[in-house]
């Protein structure tokens, strides 16, 4: 699973991987002049020793002074480099997550939350754009700091070496303890999260049912819950982290400690260099800062993670409805209107009973027909049918004598106009919801469908009439008019059914 959750974040970088490589080489050239400078240092400490000259100590001041300059700049075009490549992962993860949403059938948002799924293209997203900045320049750095770094100090004195890095592998030790607790940590924020964005997202919506009902109260005690368990849940996660950092510092800062310790000691006996213990000092202060770093890298993987597997668990969801391979074009002016069932039979998944069974019939072109019945009859099941928002066997629904699962839904759904129970409106003008199947409609088409509809004279009372906003799901409208609307939108794109 982790190998897999790693192949994940390199596809996502792949796309980039030049941005990568270019930001990797600018931190290659940072931690080689980190190598650099204290050499220099060392150097000069020791020139100093012999003979003190006020031009030594300025043109050496200087060199530092422009080395340390450059570094800092190449650092900071680093930063801008990786940093970059994490905002553009997480702008093609959240075009790849709505770009696959709309291609969903409407029965995945019946079994996944919309304030869930929300927050997986938000926050999860966030949190890979964090790993794949942060934690690629913390290891990247981490890696380069001691590859160079610890070559040096060896050259300087071995027996001093291994002891203050003999720390480092506690360390590690102590952030792999650690690392399963994060993730599960990590993973009850952000599904906290999720149920309270969803309570959010149900609640705006419902509002004016809420209000009805008088539920106000309970509605914020939901909502308290809710909320007490994201705190606790993000109150753990900070108690962990907050162990493990301050132990990861303590134990990276010990290092420098031993250094001091024997360091003077090997002064005082002559077997080692005032210049090459100062050098030693900075190369481990180098060392410090990376690998106290790693702890905040980890977090940064364990958010990583559990964000993956969530945002990887949209792009597995492969929608049920979809243009068969080789599916047939049927352009609009060649539709004639002949609808035909044969024996069609449809059964809600988790159901026992068809909601339609061994339904025939044939509607030739230009025929108005009602289907009517009681509730639970199939009436909306085989309404959707038609245009496929329900995967229907083949072999049993024809549109001109064609199986509409062998052509291609583009075509299939611009034949049709349907008008659903729920008459959904967009937060936009009245006029953008009339001409929603047709957005290039101009005016005069748009009048007609809102008079057909018989709702002309009412949007000519609006204040702003055809530009008035109708708000989120049309709420300003009463649900006559939202039906009506929602009518006047079908006929608009005047389709042969």
């Amino acid at each position: 699973m982790a190998q897999s959750r790693l192949q994940y974040l390199a596809s996502y970088l792949h796309p980039h991987r030049q941005h990568v490589i270019l930001g990797i080489g600018t931190l290659l050239l940072v931690n080689i002049l980190s190598v650099w400078i204290p050499l220099i240092i060392g150097d000069v400490v020791e020139r100093l020793k012999i003979t003190f000259s006020p031009g030594t100590i300025v043109r050496y001041v200087g060199l530092i002074l422009a080395l340390a300059t450059v570094m800092w700049a190449i650092r900071m075009a680093s930063r801008v480099l990786i940093f970059g490549v994490g905002r553009k992962v997480e702008f093609d993860l959240k075009q790849r997550i709505f770009e696959h949403l709309l291609s969903l059938e409407p029965a995945y948002f019946a079994e996944n939350t919309i304030g869930d799924l929300i927050n997986r293209a938000t926050s999860d997203v966030d949190n890979i754009r964090r790993l794949l900045g942060f934690a690629v320049l913390s290891l990247a750095n981490t890696f380069f700091a001691y590859c160079l770094t610890m070559p040096a100090m060896l050259r300087i004195n071995v027996r001093l070496t291994l002891v203050a890095l003999a720390i480092y592998p506690i360390m590690m030790l102590l952030v792999g303890s650690f690392s399963n607790r994060l993730r599960q940590e990590q993973l009850d924020v952000q599904q906290s999260l999720s149920d309270l964005s969803t309570l959010i997202q149900e609640d705006m919506s419902g509002i004016g049912l809420i209000k009805i009902y008088a539920q106000e109260t309970n509605e914020q005690q939901a909502f308290s819950q809710r909320n007490n368990n994201l705190l606790d849940a993000n109150l753990s996660l900070a108690r962990t982290r907050n162990t493990l950092f301050p132990l990861l510092g303590g134990l990276a800062s010990l290092s420098l400690a031993i250094i001091l310790a024997l360091g003077a000691r090997n002064i005082a006996a002559g077997t080692l260099a005032v210049g090459d213990f100062v050098t030693l000092l900075l190369y481990v202060n180098n060392l410090v800062f990376p690998t106290a770093l790693l702890g905040f890298t980890i977090t940064s993987y364990q958010r990583g993670e559990v964000s993956v597997d969530r945002i990887e668990a949209i792009f597995k969801a492969q929608p049920k409805v979809a243009s068969v391979e080789g599916a047939r074009a049927l352009p609009v002016s060649e539709v004639k209107g002949r609808l035909q069932a044969t024996g069609l039979t449809y059964q809600y998944p988790d159901t026992t009973t068809p909601a339609i069974q061994n339904v025939s019939f044939t509607i030739e072109p230009g025929e108005t027909v009602a289907l009517v019945g009681p509730i639970g009859s199939g009436k909306s099941t085989l309404a959707k049918a038609l245009p496929r928002i329900l995967e229907i066997p083949t072999g049993q629904l024809f549109i001109d004598g064609h199986d509409i699962t062998q052509v291609t839904l583009p075509d299939l759904r611009r034949a049709i106009a349907f008008v659903p129970q729920d008459s959904f409106l967009f937060s936009t003008k009245v006029k953008n919801n009339l001409r929603y199947g047709l957005p290039l409609a101009e005016m005069p088409e748009i009048e007609q469908a809102a008079k057909l509809a018989q709702m002309r004279g009412e949007i000519l009372n609006f204040p702003k009439q055809y530009d008035t906003l109708v708000g989120e799901r049309g709420i300003t409208l009463s649900g006559g008019q939202r039906q009506r609307t929602a009518l006047g939108r079908a006929l608009l794109i005047d389709a042969p059914i």
